[in-house]
Order: structure tokens, then C-alpha cells, then sequence
């Protein structure tokens, strides 16, 4: 076996992890919430009490091991690391191969109700929109992944693995999808690897004012609320993300060592990066999806791993670092309450060819609004060649 071999994989968490999860969420030493107070100062314990009780007494981690089983996985070590994914290939011979990149508090889980659509659109009711060979990989330090070995593992060096991994696979020309840090990711790699990279498509681009006047006063209504909702975030949502990005292990022996303290963390972020026209999150994605996310960070123990991403991009100096701009066609899918993106912003930066605003589907929008999505993938990438 040489360094580059990649081998089959199949979930299989041992029972012993699970029923020590169930025994830790039993020992949860719950805290009181002062009279009066709601998600405004976090998770209310009520929530979490009945979410965590639904965690250990009727959440199936059993069904979420067959549902991923049921495509093919597999392992190959990149630069040292581990690197989990999914593979699918399409029936068809004119598929075009994609690279589906997840963020955080999300894993491969998120893209499971879009590879058929994508692999098979005859069968999802699309009979002449475009195919693709998927692949779906857990990032190094994330999920199946395992945890990181060493430090240094910024967005591009990241970005190279994941070129490495599709030119191991050997996918000549590909594309891109990614969301949260998939969508940093996602420009990194049409950079890097711009003669591979077919076309980059993200949602939740960050984009960032230019400070030119002209710029500000052409802003639309819509814009003026997205860059008011971005200024919302960075004051009072942003806690999180300075937290991971300069006391990581801090905060992951915190979550590490309590499965309660974990499913409060990242439910939070459903809560608030949703869809808000919901009041709860499992009203825009289905509990077991959620606590699929949850139990996939808990049972592989990269909570230090998932920290340090951020510790990694927010001290590597080219991060922010002025840069050419990109010549990889992209596009960019906005949804409603989970994106920032202003065009004219994005446009300094990136080769846009395509933009799609949705008024529905936040943050998640593979577990939100899947056919949204699918739909914004298929006609971006329809366009390329």
C-alpha cells in the first residue's frame, strides 16, 4: 500500500462511544435561565433539555450510519492527513465532475438530499438538465476525516488537498460548490488550480464593503438590509468565530468533553443562520438532520480539529492579503437569511458570471431549500462548457 492509495471506508461507530454519549447526555448538569430571558442570550435550557432527551431516547444513529453506507466512501491520506469522502458517479457519460465542500456545523451529511438530483436528474424529474459525478468530502479535520495531526492547515493548503484529491481521482476538469467554508474554499481552488477548475459556485460568499462612495450610494434596498444584517452579525453574532479563532482549545475541551455543551453550541447556529421565518430550527431542517451534524462532530472527536480551522485562517497572513482578481467563471447563490453577498462587492474580486438572489432558505440551503439549490448548480454550471 503506497501513500496514495485510496481505500474503501463504512461508518461503524462502536457501540461502547454510543452508550457513553447516552450515558454523558443523562449526566447533563442542566444550568437555570433568569426569569424573562430568551434565545437572545443563548439556547434557553427548556430547548435544549428536550432536544438533548430526543438525542438520547428516540434519535437513530443506526439509520444515519445505513443512509451514508448506502454511497460509496472511502480514505486516502493528503499531506499527512486523512481525507474521508463520498464518491458517486452518475449513469451519465457526459456528467460533469463536482466537488461539494460543506462548512461548519456541517459535515457530508448536508449534501444528502442533493446527490440524486445531481446524479441523476432523469429520475429527479429533470430529464435535460445536466449531470454530475460527485464528490463529497469530509474536510481534513472534520467528520470522518479525523482529527488534524499538525498545525498549518489554512485555506490553502486545504484548497491544494482537495485539488490533489480530485486529480487523484482523475478528474481532469471539475467544479466547485461551496458553502461557509466552502466558500472560501472554493475561490482558493479555482486559484490555485485554475486550469482544472471548470467554474466555482458558492452561497454565503463574504463579501466586504469597497469603501468607495459611488459604491455605497449605488447600494439597492436589499443591499442596505443585507450590509445591515452583516453589521448585526460581526456586533452580536460573531462570538463563536473569535472565540475558534483565537483560544481554540479552550472552547474544544469545552464541547469536547460535554455532548450537551456541544448540541448547545452548534443548535445556536441553526437557530440563527435559518431561514427566520422559522421560529425553531427543525421547522427549516429536520431534527434528525441536525442531530446527525451534531453526533458526527461528538463521535469523531474533532472538536479541537473544527476550532483550530479557524485559528488557522484568521493568523495566516495571505488570507486578507490583497490578491489578483479571479478568472474562474463563478457563480453565486444568494438566500435570504443566510447570505451577505452584495454583487457589486463580490464582482473585485471574482470572475462572476452568474448571480441568483432566493427569498427563502438561509445559511443551509442543501438542507433548507435542496431544489433551490440543485436548481442554481444546474444553471451556473449549464452555462460552462
Amino acid at each position: 500500500m503506497t501513500n496514495n492509495d485510496i481505500r474503501p471506508f463504512h461508518i461503524e461507530i462502536p457501540q461502547a462511544d454510543l452508550d457513553d454519549l447516552h450515558d454523558r447526555l443523562a449526566r447533563t448538569r442542566w444550568i437555570d435561565d433568569l426569569p424573562g430571558t430568551g434565545w437572545e442570550r443563548g439556547v434557553p435550557t427548556a430547548y435544549l433539555k428536550e432536544l438533548a432527551g430526543y438525542w438520547a431516547e428516540k434519535f437513530d444513529w443506526r439509520a444515519v450510519e445505513a443512509e451514508l453506507n448506502a454511497y460509496p466512501q472511502f480514505l486516502t491520506t493528503i499531506d499527512g492527513q486523512q481525507v474521508h469522502f463520498l464518491h458517486i458517479r452518475s449513469a451519465e457519460t457526459d456528467a460533469t465532475p463536482l466537488l461539494l465542500l460543506h462548512g461548519w456545523p456541517s459535515s457530508v451529511v448536508d449534501f444528502l438530499d442533493v446527490i440524486g438530483p445531481l446524479t441523476d436528474p432523469k429520475a429527479h424529474g429533470a430529464p435535460d438538465a445536466p449531470a454530475f459525478h460527485l464528490v463529497i468530502p469530509s474536510l481534513p479535520g472534520h467528520g470522518f476525516s479525523g482529527p488534524l495531526t499538525e498545525t498549518g492547515w489554512h485555506d490553502g493548503r486545504v484548497a491544494a488537498a482537495l485539488a490533489e484529491l480530485m486529480a487523484r481521482l482523475g478528474y481532469d476538469r471539475y467544479g466547485v460548490q461551496g458553502g461557509d467554508h466552502g466558500a472560501f474554499l472554493a475561490p482558493v481552488l479555482g486559484q490555485l488550480d485554475p486550469d482544472h477548475v471548470l467554474g466555482v459556485h458558492v452561497n454565503a460568499l463574504v463579501t466586504f464593503p469597497t469603501g468607495d462612495p459611488a459604491d455605497m450610494a449605488a447600494l439597492t434596498d436589499a443591499e442596505r438590509e443585507r450590509l445591515g444584517r452583516m453589521k448585526s452579525f460581526q456586533d452580536d453574532g460573531s462570538a463563536y468565530m473569535k472565540l475558534k479563532g483565537s483560544r481554540p482549545n479552550t472552547l474544544a475541551q469545552l464541547v469536547a468533553d460535554s455532548p450537551t455543551g456541544q448540541l448547545g453550541w452548534i443548535v445556536e447556529k441553526y437557530k440563527e443562520w435559518v431561514d427566520q421565518a422559522h421560529e425553531l430550527p427543525e421547522q427549516a431542517v429536520a431534527k434528525d438532520r441536525i442531530l446527525a451534524n451534531v453526533s458526527i462532530y461528538w463521535l469523531t472527536d474533532t472538536a479541537r480539529s473544527v476550532a483550530n480551522f479557524y485559528y488557522e485562517r484568521f493568523h495566516d497572513a495571505s488570507m486578507f492579503a490583497p490578491k489578483p482578481k479571479g478568472t474562474v467563471p463563478t457563480g453565486v447563490a444568494v438566500f435570504k437569511d443566510g447570505d451577505y453577498a452584495i454583487r457589486r462587492f463580490a464582482e473585485r474580486a471574482h470572475h462572476i458570471t452568474h448571480w441568483a438572489e432566493f427569498y427563502a432558505g438561509g445559511h443551509f440551503p442543501a438542507l433548507e431549500v435542496p431544489e433551490l439549490l440543485v436548481g442554481d448548480v444546474r444553471a451556473f454550471f449549464g452555462t460552462l462548457s
